[in-house]
Formats: C-alpha cells, structure tokens, sequence
C-alpha cells in the first residue's frame, strides 16, 4: 500500500495525539499521587440478606415488593399451613393435661407428708391401747377359769347347783372370746403401725411420680413452643432495616423449607466499591482514611476509611470507568463510611472515592 503525504500527516498527527491523550492521564494520575491522593470510582453497594421460609407452607399475602423500604420486624409476608395449626393446638392441649397431671401428684404428695406424723402417732396409739385391752381381758380370762374351776369343785361336793357351773363355763367362754377379740385388734393395729411407718418410702415413690410427671410436663410443653415457633413463623418479618432488591415468589405459590423468600439491602451497611490498578496496590492500606463524593451532594463529601482489599486481582470490570481504557489487572477495594451521615447512599449508586496516601495531604474534590 502507497502512503500519501496527506495519510502520513494524517498518521503522525493521530499518534501525537495519542501520545498527548497518555502524558495527560500520567501526569493527572501523578499528579493525584504526588499530592497524597489517589482517586477512585466506582458504585455504592451494601451487604446483602435473603429472607427464607422456614416452614413449608404456601404464600398467602405479600405485603411489600421490590423497591420497598422495610424496618426491622416488618411484616413483609404471610404464609398460610393448616396442619401447623392444628399441631400448635394438640401441642398446647397436651402440655396443659400433662401439668394437670403434675398439680395433682403434687396435691397429693403434699397431703401424704401432712399425714404421715399424725398415721404414724395414731398406729401407735392404737396399738398402746390394743395391747392394753388384751392384757386387761387375758386378766378377766384368767380369772374367769379359776372361778369356773372353783365352782366345778363345788358342784363337784354338792355345795351348789349345776345352774351355777354353767354360768361360771359361760362367763370363762366369753372372757376367753373378748380376749380372742382383743388379741385380733393389737395385730391390727400394728400393722397398721407397720403401713404407717412404710410413709416415707410412698413418699419416695410419689416424688417419682411426680419427677417422672414434671419431666413429660416439661416435653410437652418444649413440644408446645416448637409448635408456636412454627406457626410463629408463619409470619416472615423483615431482619434489619433495608431496601427491598429482589421477590421471588408470588401469592399462592408452596414454598419449602429454605427456600429464598426476598433480597434485602442492609442500608446500615453500604459501602464504595472501586478498583484499584496492581502498580497502586502497595500504597493501599485497611485502614487509610478517604472521602466518597456523590453526584447528588458534590460539595458535601462522606468520611470513609478503607475496609476491604482484595487478595485476588481481576480484569477491570466494564462498568467501571477508568480514564485508561485498556484491558488490565486490578484489585477490587471497599470504601466503608465512618459517619452516620444525613446523605444516603443507596446501592447501585455511582460515586467518586479519595484515598489518602499521605497523612498530611490536603482533601480535595475528585477530578473527572
């Protein structure tokens, strides 16, 4: 191919403006550098929750879509089952018949531990006066037969009537029946005393019970709050303040377990995301203190620090906007405010950043 005067004109001034266009970036990125600032661009981002169901159940009403703004503890979604219902209600049934169960061992424990001192007194008392009536009767008994045999020697010599001997033989009889009786009575009262004094260890055995009683109370009742739990969680509520990104479901759907609900932006924790050339790399520190500059608030910049370098690099992003078009390695830096600031930096919004290298370097507007 010829080249003309005109196209070698035309070349040469094409390279020196090139080369013009490269000094120009140098000496404003030196520039920034030698001034103790570096700049850097990029979008406001935030961390990221997403919202899951817990329990599967199917959607019954949505109360926010995307783009909304929610608080903490927002009702964002319903979700309707019928079986957690109807668990949550046999649940509560059952822990309340389980300390039923409880409140009347212990009623009755109580009961048995007023009685057993005035049982064990009375048993003894019976027995005292049992055994006391035995050997009053076992006296008339022994009396009753020595005067039934002293009448029989009587009769026996013609000094009285047989009419006498019979009522001697009956008093012995009777005496000897009282007796009989009275000697049945002291064995029942002493096992009576012997019931009484068996108290403590029924009061073991009742303890048991009811430690046995208290410990299924207490499951059921563990088995109650679950199942409030799960229809508690029937209600999905937001866990921080944040802007609604991104719904995945719609009303009617069944969910599972797990299974993504919403996307929110954490507002409280927004953050620059920027790139950082590799030669820059090694005069960026955590730490270092920065400034973020909005397109919305050019005149009021944000206090930042540095909070994030990555470890990896990567090619520069297309969304990025870097006065060097070229394709090279960068690593990705995060500038994170440290003021509670009246601005708001939403995410996806773009903005300015400036590292300061040097301590005593002087804050200055990003230039474009």
């Amino acid at each position: 191919m010829a080249w003309t005067r005109t196209s070698r004109w035309m070349v040469g001034a094409g390279l020196v403006a090139v080369a013009a266009l490269a000094a120009g970036v140098f000496l404003t990125t030196q520039s920034d550098t030698d001034s103790g600032l570096v700049q850097v661009n990029g979008r406001v981002e935030s961390d990221q929750i997403v919202v899951s169901a817990r329990v599967p159940a199917r959607i019954a009403d949505v109360l926010v879509r995307e783009g909304d703004v929610v608080k903490a503890g927002q009702v964002m979604l319903k979700l309707n089952d019928d079986g957690v219902a109807a668990r949550t209600a046999q649940a509560a049934a059952a822990a309340t018949a389980q300390m039923a169960q409880v409140r009347a061992l212990e009623s009755s424990l109580s009961l048995l531990r007023s009685e057993t001192a005035m049982l064990t007194q009375t048993a003894q008392a019976e027995v005292t006066a049992a055994q006391a009536e035995l050997n009053r009767l076992g006296v008339v008994a022994q009396q009753s037969a020595l005067e039934r045999d002293r009448v029989k020697q009587l009769a026996d010599q013609g000094f009285v009537g047989p009419q006498a001997l019979e009522r001697a033989q009956v008093a012995t009889k009777s005496a000897l029946e009282q007796y009989s009786s009275a000697r049945a009575q002291v064995q029942k009262a002493q096992v009576n005393l012997q019931n009484a004094r068996l108290a403590p260890q029924r009061i073991a055995s009742r303890s048991a019970e009811l430690q046995a009683a208290i410990a299924q109370a207490e499951m059921a009742q563990a088995k109650a709050l679950e199942a409030a739990s799960e229809s508690k969680e029937l209600t999905v509520t937001a866990p921080v303040n944040g802007h609604v990104v991104a719904r995945y479901i719609n009303p009617g759907e069944a969910v599972n377990h797990g299974v993504p609900l919403y996307a929110i932006a954490d507002l409280s924790k927004v953050y620059l995301k920027a790139y950082i050339p590799e030669p820059m790399l090694g005069r960026i520190q955590l730490g270092q203190p920065a400034q973020i500059w909005t397109d919305s608030a050019p005149d009021q910049p944000i206090d930042a620090k540095v909070g994030y370098i990555a470890n990896r690099a990567e090619f520069t992003p297309k969304e990025v906007q870097t006065r060097d078009e070229r394709t090279k390695l960068v690593f990705e830096v995060r500038l994170y405010p440290t003021q509670t600031s009246q601005l708001k930096l939403l995410p996806g919004q773009p903005a300015d950043g400036m590292i300061r290298l040097s301590p005593d370097a002087a804050w200055h507007a990003p230039r474009h």
